[in-house]
């Protein structure tokens, strides 16, 4: 490839770029990475780890609640919201430092500023000038989306924003189901914000298992947030007091801060990718095979940008696949079957395999259902009246595991165990024979006998 200035070109220097680049730089080729904001991308800058940051915040107004009926004394407690933001932003700061230092290790030249595609080989940087590549890979991500017809919707935020506020609100709307707005939710909640969601469909967090999705429902309420469904925003109106959310059915709802959270969209937008001839779905996402590899021989993709699985650890399997496979002669792809995910709601939601409903259909109704719905011990002992659903999906015949649930404390750590022996093909009499660990929230996991038998029709479940 000594015809061009670089064996490989990313641009985008979030998770999935920055281990593709890595690992071709270490694999001997020239690589550069172009980034146009923060090296760590959406996760590490405006994502999952300082939305984690606020989600441990945000549990302590809990903690306190049952230290007091575990015995504790707890005193007047204040959150101080510009303390915590300059910590948080410091963190971030160092967390993007080693992003960088992990790439300048292992050869890569960094660039700062937006690139976009001339042709398939050739990539102009804003502010820097052109280069040449073999090879390049588009990193870019996503973005929120914005309904920008809608009237005032000037006035709301979408989450990017919602990690700088100035101030805590009082107040706050946030207009979504998924787990975006469903986590926010939750943290302002926990922080003292009287919080209102807004969803248009009959359920929040579409896609997932239909009794996840009821009981995070029913424990957001229990919470004290305000869900509302089946509405959704018509207008926004700034008034003298605050934001006043004017939504379908008649309802109105004031409040200091609005929230959009109705989901994310490929970054793809001034790219250039039409230039190079690379073709894109309907969503704007970059079309690739098994290989990432998109519709020109020389452009791969990797990430939110291909809209696949959208989840960091994802972008990085799918990352380091690609540089293995192109700068390591080891041709690899990423698995996208049995990828456990993590919400991280107040209780939090640990996931992995087929829900209920996928697996009845794609298994003609040929499951096996076994749940629990409990309150842990460390809630019975105060009064504490949030409760724990567990839930197993199996094929019936061949006793395989199809799905694991989980909605309670810890169900993040517990699915990751979990999504292990699903991956290896578990059936049900293996998974029963593993010893229960006592006393735990997970024990229930191993002991659940009782297939759980659905409603007879005509009765709501």
């Amino acid at each position: 490839m000594a015809d061009y200035d670089y064996d490989l070109f990313v641009i985008g220097a979030g998770s999935g770029g920055v281990r593709a680049a890595r690992v071709a730089a270490m694999g001997g080729a020239k690589v550069a990475v172009a980034e146009e904001h923060r090296v760590g991308g959406t996760c590490v800058i405006r994502g999952c780890v300082p939305k984690k940051f606020m989600v441990y915040a945000s549990e302590f107004s809990k903690a306190f609640e049952t230290a007091r009926g575990y015995g504790w004394e707890i005193g007047e407690a204040r959150f101080d919201w510009s303390r915590f933001l300059m910590d948080k932003d410091k963190e971030i700061a160092r967390l993007s430092g080693i992003y960088v230092r992990n790439l300048q290790n292992a050869g890569c030249e960094l660039v700062h500023g937006k690139a976009r595609l001339k042709d398939r080989h050739t990539v102009e940087v804003e502010g820097v000038g052109t280069v040449t590549a073999g090879k390049i890979l588009i990193a870019t991500g996503g973005r929120p989306w914005m309904p920008t017809d809608l009237p005032g919707v000037e006035h709301a935020i979408t989450s990017n924003e919602a990690f700088h506020l100035e101030q805590l609100p009082k107040r706050i709307v946030i207009a979504g189901g998924g787990y975006i707005a469903l986590e926010f939710a939750c943290i302002f909640n926990g922080l003292g914000v009287d919080t209102t969601v807004v969803h248009r469909g009959p359920n929040v967090l579409r896609g997932f298992d239909d009794d996840i999705r009821i009981h995070v429902a029913e424990e957001m309420k229990q919470a004290g947030i305000k869900v509302m469904l089946g509405s959704q925003h018509a207008r926004i109106e700034k008034t003298a007091s605050g934001l006043v959310s004017h939504c379908t059915g008649g309802h109105s709802i004031e409040s200091d801060v609005v929230m959009f959270a109705l989901g994310r969209e490929p970054y793809t937008e001034g790219l250039g990718l039409a230039e190079a001839g690379v073709e894109l779905a309907e969503n704007g996402a970059v079309k690739v095979d098994g290989f990432s590899r998109s519709s020109v021989d020389n452009i791969w993709a990797v990430g939110d940008v291909t809209n696949r699985i959208n989840l960091t650890p994802v972008a990085i399997r799918e990352g380091e696949a690609f540089a293995r496979t192109e700068f390591h002669d080891t041709p690899m792809s990423f698995d996208h079957e049995m990828v456990a995910a993590a919400v991280f709601t107040q209780p939090s939601v640990g996931t992995v395999g087929l829900a209920e409903a996928d697996a009845r259909r794609q298994h003609h109704g040929k499951v096996d259902i076994y749940m629990a719905k409990f309150r842990a011990m460390k809630e019975t002992f105060y009064g504490g009246q949030q409760r724990t659903l567990m839930k197993l999906v199996v094929e019936q015949g061949s006793e395989k595991i199809l799905g694991c649930h989980v909605v309670g404390p810890d169900a993040p750590e517990i699915i990751q165990m979990a999504a292990v022996a699903l991956k290896m093909g578990i059936t049900k009499p293996q998974w029963d024979s593993t010893c229960a660990v006592h006393p735990t929230l997970a024990e229930e996991l191993v002991t659940m006998r009782e297939k759980h038998a659905p409603p007879a029709l005509g009765q709501v479940a």
